[in-house]
């Protein structure tokens, strides 16, 4: 995500998964499919955020592989602040059986003080007020319109599957406003949520541009987008979204949608973790590329995989 602070290096070594999967459900492949496309988009745009499309072509022609590097000089498979603020909020999830607002806001306290690679101005911001109030929802702001609270909202489309849309918008505040108590943020986390549920449970891409992403942007026409290609998206949300649906709906496959997204440049890591995630509900585990599961930490890997399916059988046995 958009961050302009000082850098905080991770040294662990990454660990590779051991090939092969287990056969999932449907529902639990597709759940699964999510996170890890969260992760492979979030590992994939780390390299080249914040570049250019011209600098992105001089540097690898067109960016496809999972390798590292970037201005936050990651080994290749790490991932930034969307896949492990999501971890971060998922674990809270399953310990309280509920998206909590304090148990949300004492999560990403937790994993701010624990030096993630990076974090973004706002999120810090209002964590440190969290810290000095104890109030678990930051004060309204119409300048809090960034991306953090729309690349982490996996877990509650995953914990609130099912459910009707009032209680998905009432738990996504509750994970939101920690750090964004923001109308056009909580309308993207929305909106994001409901099209990860309407891919999980089946529907067509067509029918879901259609009845899903057509009204929402008749209420917020900030987000309108066209198929003209929009590159360096910034950490404004509208901006991210934008690019997201441009590549999400003009390709047909995982691994396109996900390069087509990444090599606009600008805040790379978000888009591609957004991306991935909606494109993973949509075409599922075997859409992605061998290669791209096996370059991602392996020790992500199985936590993405694990956090999914603990989600999925949570909102399945709250049934």
């Amino acid at each position: 995500m958009f961050w302009t602070g000082e850098l905080i290096a991770r040294t662990a070594p990454v660990r590779r998964r051991p090939a092969g999967d287990p056969p999932l459900s449907p529902l639990l492949e597709h759940a699964t499919a999510a996170y890890l496309g969260l992760a492979i988009g979030d590992a994939l745009g780390a390299t080249v955020e914040f570049m250019t499309p011209s600098e992105i072509r001089q540097q690898s022609g067109a960016h496809r592989d999972i390798v590292g590097g970037g201005w936050l000089r990651l080994k290749a498979g790490q991932v930034t602040d969307d896949t492990t603020m999501s971890l971060a909020l998922g674990d809270a999830i399953l310990a309280h059986g509920r998206v909590d607002a304090k148990a949300t806001a004492d999560a990403f306290d937790a994993w701010m003080r624990a030096k993630p690679v990076d974090i973004g101005n706002t999120i810090r911001r209002n964590l440190i007020t969290y810290r000095k109030t104890g109030n678990p929802e930051a004060p309204p702001s119409e300048h809090d319109a960034g991306n953090g609270a729309a690349m982490r909202v996996l877990p509650v489309a995953l914990a609130t599957y099912g459910q009707a849309e009032d209680a998905v918008r009432a738990a996504n505040a509750a994970q939101a406003h920690t750090t964004h108590h923001n109308a056009l943020s909580d309308a993207a986390c929305e909106v994001l949520i409901l099209m990860v549920q309407d891919f999980l449970a089946g529907r067509d891409a067509i029918a879901v541009e259609r009845q899903r992403i057509a009204p929402f942007i008749e209420r917020f026409p900030v987000f309108a987008y066209d198929r003209k290609r929009r590159d360096n998206p910034s950490g404004f949300v509208a901006e991210t979204l934008q690019a997201v649906f441009q590549a999400f709906f003009a390709t047909d496959n995982f691994e396109n949608c996900l390069i087509d997204v990444v090599n606009r440049g600008g805040d790379a890591d978000t888009t591609g973790a957004i991306a991935g995630m909606l494109a993973g509900a949509r075409y599922g585990l075997a859409a992605i590329p061998r290669r791209w599961r096996n370059d991602l930490d392996g020790r992500i890997h199985q936590r993405c995989r694990d956090q999914a399916q603990a989600l999925i059988g949570m909102c399945k046995a709250g049934a």
